[in-house]
């Protein structure tokens, strides 16, 4: 039980226990779309149709209209593995930026969900750019996204037990590897969904920025 002083809700987040480990990272990233902002926009609002195809293979579930229960799969490090879910809420375009956030998952009953906690913060914001083919140019969609991820983790006590410096170092590149493996693909499929439902051709992949 967490000590009264603590909200449930706020436990790992406030826990100055040492099993209660905090990794924060940030990253950014972007895509080319061949087609006009508009075209663009109107795929992005629309994300009840593209969001579960392009977030496959990983369980998805509509929890309402904005937002997804997502299940990112086994992951885990000294032995620990825990299947982490969360839940993303995709708030309206304002003006071509887009936001979004992560959305309490207290109430779903999900498995060791009080061993870990999530706090996802993602921005997209849509950049008018031009293309030359064919001695044409071609009005196209940079798409510059962001985001801050921390997760707080409540490690079992064995683990605690090795030197501070491994532990962290260890959990910050197994956020990296999560982040890496779940964006890039999701980052590559968006783009590859948008092309193929506009009958565009897609650029080639390009290297992720992290």
């Amino acid at each position: 039980m967490p000590p009264l002083s603590i909200p449930a809700d706020q436990y790992l987040r406030l826990s100055d226990k040492s099993q209660v480990r905090c990794y924060r990272s940030h990253f950014s990233d972007r895509m080319e779309m061949l087609a006009p902002p508009k075209n663009v926009a109107a795929y992005l609002d629309h994300h009840q149709g593209w969001f579960q195809r392009c977030a496959a293979p990983m369980e998805v579930k509509a929890l309402d209209d904005q937002s997804y229960l997502l299940t990112l799969g086994r992951f885990g490090n000294f032995g620990f593995e825990v299947e982490p879910c969360i839940g993303l809420k995709l708030l309206p375009q304002q003006q071509g930026l887009y936001q979004i956030i992560n959305v309490d998952l207290r109430h779903q009953d999900l498995p060791l969900c009080d061993h870990y906690d999530v706090d996802f913060k993602a921005g997209l914001k849509l950049e008018p750019s031009e293309t030359e083919a064919s001695n044409t140019v071609q009005q196209t969609t940079i798409v510059n996204w962001d985001l801050d991820l921390s997760v707080w983790i409540q490690l079992p006590k064995v683990i605690t037990l090795l030197p501070d410096g491994l532990v962290q170092t260890s959990g910050d590149q197994l956020l990296r590897q999560i982040v890496r493996q779940i964006s890039r693909r999701l980052t590559w499929k968006v783009q590859e969904d948008f092309h193929a439902t506009h009958g565009l051709t897609c650029p080639p992949r390009r290297h992720a920025a992290f």
